[in-house]
C-alpha cells in the first residue's frame, strides 16, 4: 500500500501522524484518509477551495505532484507521498 509521511518540520508544528500505509489510488485520496483522524491538517495543507496551499509541498516518488488542484496524481502500491512545507530564499 502507499504509504503517506509528514516531514519532521511539519511534526514540530502541528499534530502529524507517523508514517502510514494508507489504502489510496491517488493523493487526494490518501489526504482524505490522514484527514480523517487529524482534521486540524486539512486547513495548514489544503485552502478552502481545496487545492495545495502556497507554502505547502508534496512529492509522490521523490517527484512533485502535478495536479495542485484536484490532487488527482496516481499512487501505485509502493508509492510514497511527502508532505512537506514549502522552503524559500536564495
Amino acid at each position: 500500500m502507499p504509504s503517506v509521511h509528514f516531514t519532521p518540520h511539519l511534526r514540530r508544528h502541528l499534530d502529524c501522524p507517523p508514517p502510514q500505509e494508507i489504502a489510496a489510488s491517488t493523493v487526494n485520496e490518501a489526504l482524505q484518509i490522514v484527514f480523517q483522524s487529524e482534521p486540524r491538517l486539512r486547513s495548514y495543507v489544503l485552502d478552502d477551495q481545496g487545492q495545495v496551499r502556497q507554502h505547502v509541498m508534496i512529492f509522490v516518488d521523490d517527484r512533485p505532484i502535478s495536479d495542485r488542484q484536484r490532487l488527482s496524481d496516481p499512487l501505485q502500491e509502493s508509492s510514497a507521498v511527502y508532505v512537506m512545507q514549502a522552503l524559500s530564499g536564495g
